[in-house]
């Protein structure tokens, strides 16, 4: 007799001296039915499988779980007649391709190796990536001392069946996961509050204006360096960091080259998803040359490693900040971090589908962590809807730096997507620089044209260069008459 099923029947004695009624033997079969019989282990789905998930709308979604090996597995949506089957491999593990219908729910979705699994309240709609540092991690109730201006009544007021969350928990390690422990979740005043800010409000303003449900997945870690999110293969040309090895596995640094893409990156890699929203760049800001190789590698590893093509990548460029007091080598020029602002400006040029919302006008002097988080994850929702969804009517891009024709003394600086022209919102417009062949730079007198505008020094009688807002800490005054900043920039090389 299996051994299990025995002690099951010679503890029923004991069940029935614990006063247990049963009132039919149905209810003593139901009991045996949990005995694990050898080779019929229940079927397992990732963190990212449970109720409440969003897929992708009218796309081929991937769905993965592990088996016993070789065995067949069926999956089953309800918003279809179709049946999907696989094999495990040798190691258990089995994947295949879903099609998905246009935005809609609730449905259910069915997986069997002979034992089934049902996922309830699927909902099918947008579904975006959220990762990088502290700034896109900092949750909707604020960080200790720094708050999210405005979100407390935005928290309560955020119940929504239609907007649903799942975040990846940290984790660093030099060895690849496949899984994490976390569940999709809807949203109410008490799951926003833990959910990143950015993130949030780019959902909310994408569901609001698109009507759909949206599905947003969180993979942040404050501190991380780009290079943690990149995979060994990826990361090693640019490495002046040695790779970790499982010694250091209790005390890892989470800018260790790779060790996030492994814990928390793999297991969401291949997800079906619409695009991704970006938001790091501060832990490298004193290596801003490097940053600007990193970034397009790291995008295009990601990209491949999905395989659903070019999906949008919008990022956030990372707030006007006083470094001062991180530096260790006050000599180097390009520990202000314009340099690193500048990389990111000039990234959108190397990183296809790709769109940076500028926040020149949001940062803070002393608080590394902008507290207008619902102005730059509304800034990223502008590029979603207007550049990957296609609405049309209004503004979503920056004005950007188009060139500079030198006349004389006076330097004529003209832009891209200025849309009806250019503005200072009633402001002194502040932060032009220009220099001659001796590469020192002297504040500019500025005239401001519609589309353009004309700057000279006294001190500078041969301009060849100019620059704006090029500073640790500035606020912008220069804007777009939609509204959005004109980011820093520099039209040298030095």
């Amino acid at each position: 007799m299996n051994y299990e099923l025995g002690m099951v029947i010679r503890n029923l004695d004991t069940i029935k001296d614990m006063k247990i009624q049963f009132k039919n033997i149905g209810l003593i079969l139901l009991l045996l039915a949990g005995v694990a019989w050898p080779g019929q282990a229940e079927i397992k789905l990732p963190a990212l499988f449970t109720d409440y998930v969003v897929l992708q709308q009218q796309s081929d979604v991937a769905v993965w779980g592990w088996a016993d090996a070789k065995e067949s597995v069926v999956v089953k949506p309800s918003w279809s007649d179709e049946v999907y089957s696989t094999k495990a491999d040798k190691s258990g593990k089995w994947k295949l391709n879903i099609k998905t219908p246009v935005a809609g729910g609730p449905f259910e979705l069915s997986v069997s190796d002979g034992t089934e699994v049902v996922l309830h309240d699927i909902m099918i709609g947008e579904v975006w990536l959220c990762s990088g540092q502290s700034n896109m991690e900092m949750p909707m109730k604020g960080f200790p001392g720094q708050p999210v201006e405005g979100s407390n009544m935005d928290i309560l007021k955020s119940k929504n069946n239609n907007i649903r969350m799942i975040t990846v928990p940290r984790g660093k390690t030099p060895v690849i996961k496949d899984d994490f422990n976390g569940k999709w979740i809807t949203a109410s005043p008490e799951t926003v509050a833990e959910f990143s800010a950015t993130g949030y409000y780019f959902g909310r303003l994408l569901n609001e204006m698109l009507d759909v449900p949206v599905g947003l997945i969180d993979v942040t870690f404050g501190g991380s360096c780009i290079q943690a999110w990149m995979s060994e293969e990826t990361s090693v040309p640019f490495n002046d960091t040695p790779l970790p090895n499982m010694d250091d596995i209790p005390n890892i640094p989470n800018r260790t080259p790779t060790v996030l893409f492994n814990s928390m990156l793999n297991p969401v890699i291949g997800f079906g998803m619409k695009g991704c929203i970006w938001y790091q760049g501060e832990t490298n800001y004193e290596s801003p040359d490097q940053y600007e190789k990193l970034f397009p590698e790291m995008v295009a590893e990601w990209r491949k490693l999905w395989n659903i093509g070019e999906f949008p990548f919008y990022y956030m460029q990372i707030a006007p900040f006083d470094y001062s007091m991180f530096q260790h080598d006050t000599i180097n020029p390009k520990f202000n971090s314009a340099y690193l602002r500048d990389a990111q400006r000039k990234s959108m040029n190397n990183i296809s589908n790709s769109g940076m919302a500028v926040i020149m006008d949001i940062g803070e002097k002393t608080c590394i962590h902008p507290k207008k988080k619902k102005v730059g994850g509304e800034r990223l929702a502008l590029w979603a809807l207007g550049d990957t969804y296609g609405i049309k009517g209004f503004g979503f891009k920056s004005p950007s730096l188009n060139a500079i024709e030198i006349k004389g003394s006076k330097v004529v600086v003209s832009f891209n997507d200025v849309g009806e022209g250019l503005t200072t919102f009633g402001q002194d417009l502040t932060g032009f620089e220009i220099a001659g062949e001796n590469k020192i730079f002297f504040p500019a007198q500025v005239y401001l044209r519609r589309k353009s505008v004309v700057v000279s020094s006294p001190h500078v009688e041969k301009p060849v260069a100019v620059r704006y807002a090029f500073d640790d800490f500035v606020i912008g005054t220069l804007f777009g008459t939609n509204g959005l900043p004109v980011s820093s920039f520099r039209s040298d090389e030095w």
